[in-house]
C-alpha cells in the first residue's frame, strides 16, 4: 500500500509520521504547489493526507488506485465528495482535534477586541498614562460580558465548547442550526433573523456548504446591533467579504476578528484586504487549530464520514 502526503510543511515540521510505516510506503512531500503536480503524486496512490489542497478531478484523474483521502484538519469543503463517491474514494477527516483550542482563540479574539486591549497598550506604552493628568483613558470604554447575548452559528464540538466558556462570563447563549438540526444541548435555538438582530457577539463554528457559503452578507449585517461583534473561526467564505468590509467602515456593526481568508491557504498570493480596516482583527488564516501540542502523534484511526 502507498501512502503519499501531499502537505507536510502545512501541518508542522515537528510532527513525526513514522507510525503510519507499517501500513505500507510512506512518501512524504513538503509541499504540492499546482494540481498536475498533485496529480502525479498521486498517480499509484492508495491513501493521500492532505492538509486543504483541492482534491477534485484536476487532482485526483491519473489516481485510479486511490481509495482513501484523509485530511489532517477537520473541514472538508476542499473535497469533491461526488467525484470521491463516483470512484469509490473514501473520503476521513479528524474530529475533536482542535475543539479546545478553536474555542479558546475565540474568546481571545473577542476580548481583544471588546476590552480594546490594543488601545490601551499603545496608551501605557506611548507615556500618555503617566503624562495624562485628564485621565483621557476613560474616554476609552469596554463593557462586561455579563448579561449580553452571545449568538452562536453552528453548535457542533467547537460551538458548544464556546457556549460553555461564554456563560461562564454571565453571557446568555442562543444558537442557530444552518443545517437546521438542532442539538442536545441546554441552548436556545432561533431563526437567523432573531440571531442577527438579537446577539451581541455572533461568533461562526458551521462547515462551508452551499447553504453556508456568503450566509454573512451587507443585508444580515444591517439587522444587526450598532454595538455587536462579530468572530469568524470556521471558513471565510463564509462570509461575504465586501459587505464586512462596508459594514465596518459605516458602522454598522462595531467590529470584527478573523481567524479565517476567503480564499484557501494553498492558493498564492493570500490577501485579506479587510487587513486595512481599523476595526477589525486579523489572525493567522485558521491559526486557532493549530495549537503546539508536543505529545501529538499522527493517529492510527480515521473517521470516515
Amino acid at each position: 500500500m502507498k501512502i503519499v502526503l501531499l502537505e507536510t510543511l502545512r501541518i508542522g515540521s515537528d510532527i513525526c509520521f513514522d507510525s503510519l510505516k507499517e501500513f505500507g510506503s510512506l512518501i512524504e512531500h513538503e509541499i504540492t504547489g499546482t494540481y498536475e503536480e498533485a496529480a502525479d503524486r498521486l498517480e499509484d496512490a492508495d491513501i493521500v493526507i492532505v492538509d486543504q489542497f483541492p482534491m477534485n478531478e484536476n487532482s485526483l484523474y491519473k489516481a485510479k488506485k486511490l481509495k482513501l483521502i484523509t485530511m489532517t484538519s477537520t473541514g472538508t469543503n476542499f473535497v469533491d465528495f461526488n467525484y470521491a463517491g463516483k470512484h469509490n474514494i473514501a473520503v476521513a477527516n479528524i474530529k475533536d482535534y482542535s475543539t479546545y483550542s478553536v474555542a479558546q482563540h475565540t474568546i481571545t479574539l473577542l476580548l481583544y477586541l471588546y476590552e480594546k486591549i490594543q488601545s490601551f497598550n499603545q496608551y501605557v506604552k506611548s507615556g500618555n498614562y503617566v503624562l495624562d493628568s485628564k485621565n483621557a483613558s476613560f474616554s476609552i470604554r469596554f463593557h462586561e460580558l455579563k448579561g449580553k447575548t452571545w449568538g452562536i452559528t453552528g453548535m457542533g464540538r467547537i460551538g458548544r465548547q464556546v457556549a460553555k466558556i461564554a456563560e461562564a462570563f454571565g453571557c446568555n447563549i442562543i444558537y442557530y442550526s444552518p443545517s437546521g438540526r438542532t442539538c442536545d444541548s441546554p441552548y436556545t435555538p432561533v431563526d437567523f433573523d432573531t440571531l442577527l438582530k438579537t446577539s451581541d457577539i455572533l461568533s461562526i463554528h458551521t462547515p462551508l456548504t452551499e447553504q453556508t457559503k456568503n450566509l454573512f452578507t451587507y443585508d444580515q449585517f444591517k439587522k444587526m446591533k450598532p454595538s455587536a461583534f462579530l468572530i469568524n473561526v470556521a471558513r471565510g467564505a463564509i462570509i461575504e467579504e465586501g459587505g464586512l468590509a462596508r459594514a465596518l467602515t459605516e458602522g454598522i456593526i462595531a467590529g470584527a476578528g478573523l481567524d479565517v481568508c476567503p480564499q484557501s491557504r494553498w492558493i498564492r498570493p493570500v490577501r485579506c484586504f479587510l487587513s486595512w480596516i481599523r476595526k477589525i482583527w486579523l489572525s493567522l488564516p485558521i491559526w486557532a487549530g493549530h495549537p503546539w501540542k508536543p505529545e501529538i502523534k499522527p493517529s492510527k484511526k480515521f473517521i470516515i464520514i
